[in-house]
């Protein structure tokens, strides 16, 4: 089968391949899928470039995680899953060697959702990491019905999710971004707030629209970078959750987190609980059928320019979802 792959960590342009490999075979309770696309997310390049624990965890990787396709093959002891099916990838290269940016994957029946009848395979290949971290993000903490809730990075692909959760679940969302184009993005996701963080005191402007108080969430993609900000920002008895991390370490206001009663919490999306997970997908399935779901797509990429994806995503100077066609 045709898939991109890299055989060393380094960059794009340098370590991604596009060739022939083998075509995997579905094992006991796995199936295969045949992908028509696949997602490239932020994870995808720092993986490439930084490794686990600074190597390489297989000898060679195809990578991505996300991705969307029709199932080809059921393997042993799979119940229930049907070739024909259309389905939607995550974790494809989670703990394991080979991901989404190929023509087919093998990988266990749980991480392959069925997909709902009219939904965009180029869309769907969005729905793993950056729908169900925006999901787990906001439900994380319980109800947020009638809560102020901060969605930072309003504009990026989980922080547009977010929003929209959000907002689906009856909260009232202010939502941080850079630019007055990523604010009207966030608006029309919903926001019924937006602070432009390059306008002044970022702090005092969520103070202005909370009456002093804070908000009563964070959703947190920056934790090293906005924590300072907590103890001016968060709201007494509010919560901090956080899914993302410039910098190793953070500095933490502790003191104001002891006063307020506040809570820091943190999750990984590939690690989800089976019901958190199924509580994400209920959740995206009825957003779907109400229209009440936007994903937006920045670019689309041939797989042949897989180093062109993984350069843009790395930039970071694009707003949406990359995603590679497979072609």
């Amino acid at each position: 089968m045709k898939a991109a792959y890299y055989d060393a960590l380094g960059a794009a342009s340098d370590v991604l391949q596009v060739g022939e490999v083998e075509t995997p075979t579905p094992g006991d309770g796995e199936i295969l899928v045949r992908l028509a696309t696949s997602g490239v997310n932020p994870s995808d390049w720092k993986a490439r470039t930084r490794g686990r624990d600074g190597g390489m965890p297989f000898p060679r990787i195809i990578p991505q995680s996300d991705g969307a396709g029709v199932i080809e093959a059921v393997g042993g002891g799979v119940d229930g899953r049907q070739v024909g099916e259309s389905v939607w990838v995550h974790n494809g290269q989670w703990q394991r060697p080979f991901g989404t940016a190929a023509r087919y994957i093998a990988l266990e029946a749980a991480h392959a959702v069925a997909l709902p009848d009219g939904a965009d395979l180029a869309e769907a290949a969005c729905f793993g990491i950056p729908f169900l971290t925006a999901h787990r993000a906001v439900t994380i903490d319980g109800d947020v019905a009638g809560q102020t809730v901060l969605v930072a990075g309003g504009a990026g692909a989980v922080g547009h999710h977010a929003i929209q959760v959000a907002k689906y679940k009856g909260a009232r969302v202010i939502a941080t971004v850079s630019s007055p184009e990523k604010a009207g993005i966030a608006r029309s996701a919903g926001a019924d707030e937006v602070v432009n963080y390059r306008d002044g005191d970022v702090a005092e402007q969520i103070q202005g629209l909370t009456d002093g108080q804070g908000a009563d969430r964070i959703l947190e993609v920056n934790l090293s970078t906005n924590a300072p900000l907590y103890d001016r920002i968060l709201a007494p008895g509010g919560t901090v959750v956080t899914y993302g991390t410039d910098e190793m370490y953070a500095k933490v206001p502790g003191m104001a987190f002891i006063r307020r009663g506040a809570t820091l919490k943190w999750f990984i999306v590939y690690d989800l609980d089976p019901t958190d997970k199924a509580a994400g997908v209920a959740d995206l399935n009825g957003m779907l059928a109400a229209d009440k779901l936007e994903t937006i797509i920045a670019a689309r990429f041939a797989l042949n320019d897989i180093a062109a994806a993984h350069e843009m995503v790395e930039a970071a100077s694009h707003i949406g979802n990359v995603v590679i066609d497979i072609g």
